[in-house]
Order: C-alpha cells, then sequence, then structure tokens
C-alpha cells in the first residue's frame, strides 16, 4: 500500500512490492555450511537458539518504537527552545525544510539527520506556539491534548484490526492532499504578497453560512492527518514483515514526526479560528 509519507514512499524498505523487498534484503546473513562439521558441533548448531530480528539486523517493533520516542524527545526539547526564544522560529522552518529534503531523498537514512531535524523542526513548533498562546491564551495545552487523542485512537484502532488503508481510500485521499496542497499554495501566496490581510488568508476571511472557510476546512484535514498516520503505520509494518535493515527504523520515526507536526498544526489553527 503506497503512503502518502514521501519518507515512506523513498524507501524500498517500506514497499510492499516483494521483487523489490527481495532486492533489499540481498545483505542478509549468508546460510552456514555444515560440511566437514563433526556430530558434536552439528549438535550444538541445531541446539543454538534461532537468530532473532535483532540478531540478523532486522527491524522490529520494539526498536522502531524507541527510536520514534528518542525522535520526539529531541523535538520536544525544541519546542522547549522555540518556546523561550520564538525568534528562532523562522530559520528553524528554513532549515527544516531542507533537512526533511535531504532526509526524504538519502537513499540510507541517517540518525544524526533524522534528529537533526527532530531538534529545528521542534524549535519551529516551539516558536508557532508561543506565537497562537499569546493571542489565545491556553490554546496550546488544547492543541497538545487534541494531538495525542487523535494519534492515540488512530493508533488503538489500527493495531485492533478496525481500521486498515484501502486501495480506493488512499486514491481518495491522495486526490484531497493534492486539492489541499494547490489550496494551502495559493492562500500563502494571496497572504504574503498582501492581496489578503487576514491572518489566515482565505481560511478567514472566506465565509460559508457564515462559518469561515477553515473551520469547514479544518476536520476534513484533521481526518486527513489521521488517514496519513494509518498509511504510516502500515508502512512500518510492512517494513518489519519484510525484513527491512534496522536502520530503517530511522526512516520510520522521520516520517512519523512529519505527520505528527502536520496533525497538531492542523489542530492549533483550527482551535485559533474557533476562538477568533
Amino acid at each position: 500500500m503506497a503512503s502518502s509519507n514521501p519518507a515512506f514512499n523513498r524507501s524500498p524498505a517500506f514497499s510492499s512490492n516483494r521483487d523489490v523487498a527481495a532486492k533489499m534484503q540481498s545483505g542478509a546473513t549468508p546460510a552456514v555450511s555444515t560440511e566437514g562439521m563433526t556430530a558434536a558441533q552439528l549438535t550444538e548448531l541445531y541446539s543454538a537458539p534461532s537468530a532473532t530480528p535483532t540478531d540478523t539486523d532486522r527491524m522490529t517493533y520494539e526498536d522502531t518504537m524507541v527510536k520514534i520516542v528518542v525522535s520526539f524527545v529531541i523535538l520536544l526539547v525544541g519546542a522547549a527552545v522555540g518556546w523561550f526564544f520564538p525568534v528562532l522560529a523562522l530559520p528553524a522552518a528554513i532549515v527544516g525544510f531542507v533537512l526533511a529534503l535531504v532526509n526524504i531523498f538519502k537513499k540510507k537514512p541517517s540518525p544524526a539527520l533524522v534528529l537533526s531535524y527532530a531538534a529545528v523542526e521542534g524549535i519551529f513548533v516551539g516558536g508557532i506556539t508561543v506565537f497562537f498562546e499569546s493571542r489565545f491564551p491556553g490554546i496550546a495545552v488544547q492543541a497538545v491534548l487534541g494531538t495525542l487523542v487523535v494519534v492515540g485512537v488512530t493508533l488503538a484502532l489500527f493495531v485492533s484490526g478496525k481500521i486498515r488503508a484501502s486501495k480506493r481510500a488512499t486514491k481518495v485521499f491522495l486526490i484531497a492532499m493534492i486539492g489541499y496542497g494547490v489550496f494551502s499554495l495559493i492562500n500563502f501566496i494571496l497572504i504574503a504578497t498582501g492581496v489578503n490581510s487576514d491572518a489566515f488568508g482565505l481560511r478567514g476571511s472566506v465565509l460559508v453560512f457564515g462559518i469561515p472557510l477553515g473551520v469547514i476546512l479544518g476536520p476534513l484535514v484533521i481526518i486527513m492527518a489521521a488517514y496519513s498516520l494509518v498509511l504510516d503505520f502500515d508502512s512500518i509494518k510492512t517494513g518489519v514483515q519484510r525484513g527491512a535493515q534496522r536502520a530503517y527504523g530511522w526512516t520510520a520515526a522521520f516520517g512519523i514526526m512529519v505527520t505528527v507536526v502536520w496533525l497538531y498544526l492542523e489542530i492549533l489553527r483550527l482551535l485559533a479560528l474557533l476562538r477568533r
């Protein structure tokens, strides 16, 4: 199942294609030859415990979860820096964008680059959160709780098997993502050029039956972000089942961070529009 997250799409480790996965596993440990071995040596060999995924340097859920947790801890530390020094938000956004591209197009995942992205993205998130908090006190806690609820519910539904990625839903999702991407680009240009003076652009200035367009779009985009998480979880599951190399757990951590940060920012913006 294709993922909307470029962090997963660019890596063969998370491909559901068996041929690609087979090539990816070409570095597997070679078989041990038993020719010339004594009976005692053969007995010792076959009585030894089977190699675990960790022993063979393969991706596991536990190891991937550790990498995700470490990445988010670094992101939170960065967010604390951005909270106290919000002036760093803009340069952090630029550096984070560059690091995101590097991580996406790099063939082999780099822990240093993933954690660097987590740090600067955290600074950006912390800085932008202070901006909203200064205008709408208490919104930061609301956005964090909202994000945790969406991520927790989505993960619980995925693990229980009650929600799965389907080809039809993914096609609809990808079309919606393209449309939302075009809308966001146009909205940014209108704000940057001064054509639209509203702080939220078309989201705040366009009313539909008296309701700001952003309030209508917000829940839909949050649902899109939640489905993106489902695709991310599905990609990680594929990586583990296909025996991806352990290092690709960092790619998974990066991909989950991208989606969760997007989800958080969308919830933050929706809350701001509702409170305004």
